[in-house]
């Protein structure tokens, strides 16, 4: 099997060294990313909350990612968007994630603020016929850093669901009313992560994506194919992929691998490290 049908799962420590195992277990960024000079890390800025709360990425897996891109690229920066609730620079900072980058000598990209943008073409839209991302998401490789959460929404908010803030505007409550698991669909149909890791040191249940509470699973999982990860790790959580319609939507239009026997599992097992998640 290739390593685009790999997922890791690593149950350990809160610890550079288990998310260094994880993505190791994954094929490793510098072979997913092919190299490539710059890399976006995509984090998780939902609310101010800090990671134990489960809601936000942990600084600590992304300075991992950060040390581990940074033996390759030439420029590695965090970004996120600001959100119709939330301003991306006051999370970056209460969250801790600044630190972490001013410490790594790293540039927190608030994208609301790039103004090169282009417009891309949906084809087989569900909704959007375009989306405008701005023009750096484009010229860079994409490492998407996700939380592991329920969403009251869409079912789970893991990969495909962190890509949605890619999109620059700070209003993104229009695309809520225009259905936001198809909106999800379409995004991830133009754009795509060269890797995608899930935190789930402290993962989140119950009426996420802010609210509910904190799991601590002591968990990292990863992998290239996005789909294959965030099927996974929906099964790490007790829900059946086929179920979210955002993932079974994009597995339907060829977009990855969901299936899980076409799915090879690297580390621990899914029944091994497996808690059913409330949804609500």
């Amino acid at each position: 099997m290739n390593q685009l049908g790999r997922v890791a799962i690593v149950r350990g420590p809160r610890s550079h060294e288990t998310v260094y195992r994880a993505i190791d277990l994954a094929g490793g960024i510098k072979d997913a990313t092919q190299k490539a000079s710059r890399i976006l890390i995509k984090v998780n800025f939902i609310s101010t909350k800090t990671y134990e709360t489960g809601a936000t990425t942990d600084p600590l897996v992304v300075e991992a990612l950060i040390r581990k891109s940074r033996e390759f690229a030439d420029e590695v920066f965090v970004v996120e968007s600001d959100a119709s609730t939330t301003n991306a620079d006051k999370a970056c900072r209460a969250t801790g994630m600044l630190q972490v980058c001013e410490d790594n000598g790293v540039k927190f990209i608030n994208l609301r603020r790039e103004k090169e943008r282009v417009k891309l073409e949906i084809p087989d839209p569900e909704v959007l016929h375009t989306i405008t991302v701005p023009k750096i998401v484009l010229d860079s490789a994409v490492i998407d850093a996700a939380k592991l959460k329920t969403h009251s929404e869409t079912g789970v908010t893991l990969g495909m669901k962190n890509l949605f803030g890619l999109l620059p505007e700070k209003m993104k409550f229009k695309y809520h009313l225009r259905n936001i698991s198809k909106v999800i669909v379409d995004i991830n149909t133009v754009i795509k992560p060269k890797f995608t890791i899930i935190d789930g040191f402290y993962a989140l249940e119950g009426p996420g994506p802010v609210s509910g509470n904190p799991v601590k699973m002591d968990l990292i999982m990863a992998g290239k194919d996005i789909l294959a990860v965030d099927a996974t790790a929906c099964r790490v959580m007790g829900i059946d992929p086929f179920e979210v319609y955002h993932i079974r939507r994009a597995y339907e239009k060829g977009l990855g691998e969901i299936m899980q026997d076409r799915i090879q599992i690297m580390g621990n097992s899914i029944d091994e490290v497996a808690r059913k998640f409330r949804r609500f």
